[in-house]
């Protein structure tokens, strides 16, 4: 894997920038409620929220509009006095938006970039150009949850983005839910359950490496410029998490079996598995997807249930950061920090 540039670590009074760089709901007058909702949270962390300059012009005109979303992303990493940078929400087309963004413009400015989902395809650019970014909240999503911003990720999201000391363990959140967040309604609670914790699909022992991933769209990167290099997943620990089009039984299959052909499995240390956004046994996707390693890499500790991705609460994941699985403990943990 190629050597990452980590941002500096936030410090209270600091200027974040909130960019729409997937879908433009934020801007629309019926979710607006919550977006100023997730900024009256981050201002409780004691930091400044600025809008970038197209991003509350509503999903009608960001859909049509990529090279808007793309100046966004561009003004935000420019602007000298904004010290990170997070996406408002995901959505399904931000590829559309790579062709428009100069690289030079990351390089030379880099710092905090987080959000998730769709917003893989801008942390893959950003590793492309040498910065370590995070996979991890969306500002409407998890930080203006209608329950609150649950403490287990607020917690994270603090000692990931403003402590520059190793993250250390990753626990298993308390509870969960696997339940959409509603953008409409503000009397909309989701339920969370008790969770049962990390499950390891296979292997023993300890394992680590520095950390890339994202859910199965990494598929779609195949033939772009920003298409990591084979080289880019040696020693890694791979994290997936499921988006819920995506992971059912034939989209494991899929995924794996692409993981396999294209080398990726016979070079990374490990995998790390998301929660699924479903309250049904992991099991038969367990299984399949130890016949598919099998096909093609030895036996690589393979753990699922982290807190991250679609489901709530979630974890932040540092790409490039180094982590270890422990399988006879059960345990994953991320061994440095993300900042500086």
């Amino acid at each position: 894997m190629k050597s990452l540039v980590k941002p500096s670590h936030l410090n209270k009074g600091d200027l974040i920038a909130t960019i729409s760089p997937c879908n433009g709901w934020a801007g629309d007058a019926n979710v607006r409620w919550k977006y100023d909702l997730g900024v009256s949270r981050l201002e409780a962390l004691g930091l400044r929220v600025v809008a970038a300059p197209n991003s509350m012009r509503g999903s009608k005109y960001l859909s049509k509009n990529p090279k808007a979303r793309a100046e966004d992303i561009m003004w935000a990493f420019e602007n000298k006095e904004v010290r990170a940078i997070i996406a408002n929400i995901g959505g399904n087309d931000s590829l559309k938006v790579i062709p428009f963004i100069d690289p030079k413009v990351i390089m030379d400015n880099p710092k905090i970039f987080i959000g998730y989902s769709d917003v893989m395809y801008l942390h893959f650019l950003c590793y492309h150009c040498g910065l370590s970014t995070f996979y991890g909240d969306n500002l409407l999503t998890t930080i203006a949850d209608q329950a609150g911003w649950h403490e287990y990720g607020k917690n994270l999201f603090v000692k990931t983005l403003f402590d520059p000391a190793p993250i250390g363990m990753i626990e298993a959140a308390k509870e969960w839910a696997f339940e959409s967040s509603d953008l409409y309604d503000p009397k909309k609670i989701r339920e969370f359950i008790p969770n049962e914790g990390y499950e390891i699909i296979q292997g023993s022992g300890c394992v680590s490496g520095r950390l890339i991933g994202g859910h199965t769209g990494i598929m779609d990167l195949e033939g772009t410029d920003i298409e990591p290099d084979p080289e880019d997943y040696d020693g890694a620990l791979l994290f997936v998490e499921d988006i819920p089009e995506f992971f059912d039984e034939e989209g494991v299959r899929t995924y794996f079996e692409y993981l396999g052909q294209k080398g990726i499995l016979q070079r990374i240390n490990g995998i790390v598995i998301g929660k699924t956004i479903d309250n049904n046994a992991f099991s038969n996707r367990a299984e399949l997807i130890r016949q598919i390693v099998a096909k093609y890499s030895r036996e690589i500790p393979i753990l699922y249930g982290l807190n991250f991705g679609h489901s709530a609460p979630i974890c932040i994941m540092p790409y490039g950061a180094r982590a270890e699985i422990d399988c006879d403990n059960k345990t994953f943990s991320i061994k440095e920090s993300g900042v500086i």
